[in-house]
């Protein structure tokens, strides 16, 4: 398929890009300094700004699918939806937060006690993102939370899916590697399973 990655040269953009190359589909990389993409078969390089609705949907158009791998707080979702609509495409994959992941019935991660300060604007747009999402009807869009600890690591393919609470593993510790979020998130592109839903993806 052809694929377009807005910041495919983030920590989880790099990793969703390559795994998406190496399945063999064509990747157009939008990122704003297209110099930071590494020279690779089967993908193309374009600046792009999250902000401009008319150039963002040029670059777009003809995709299959779009991912979104930006942070919240350095972004708009109206414009990026209303981008990803005037270009046609209609499947739509946003790398989504933790911090919207229930802990307890109608508790959110990103209002339990203890939440990291400095990460409580971002995730909170996060989840003001998924509300959109949720009253679209025009995309088939999909919103893919990680777990709590979203770090550098390794590609196993081994880990678990979940719906709208946070996974944790047998020691308590709510984890996933960029490299396995990038297999699911990979899987979901190949085969949709969860159109106009969000999934979480944990060990």
């Amino acid at each position: 398929m052809k694929v377009a990655v807005i910041g495919a040269t983030g920590h989880a953009g790099t990793r969703i890009t390559s795994e998406l190359l190496d399945r063999g589909h064509q990747v157009t990389a939008i990122v704003r300094n297209p110099g930071k993409v590494p020279s690779k078969p089967n993908l193309v390089a374009r600046q792009g700004d999250v902000f401009d609705v008319e150039g963002l949907a040029a670059l777009l158009k003809g995709h299959d699918v779009v991912v979104s791998s930006v942070h919240f707080g350095a972004s708009d979702p109206e414009k990026l939806i209303a981008a990803v609509k005037a270009a046609g495409v209609r499947r739509y994959i946003v790398v989504g937060g933790a911090g919207s992941l229930e802990v307890a019935p109608g508790l959110k991660l990103f209002d339990a006690p203890g939440f990291p300060a400095e990460y409580l604007t971002e995730a909170k747009k996060g989840g003001v993102f998924l509300d959109r999402l949720r009253a679209e009807t025009a995309l088939d869009w999909t919103f893919i939370s990680p777990s709590a600890f979203f770090i550098p690591g390794q590609r196993t393919g081994k880990f678990r899916l979940g719906a709208d609470q946070l996974l944790t593993a047998a020691d308590g510790k709510s984890s996933i590697s960029f490299e396995d979020y990038a297999v699911a998130l990979a899987d979901e592109v190949e085969t949709p399973a969860h159109v106009r839903q969000r999934f979480t993806v944990g060990y």
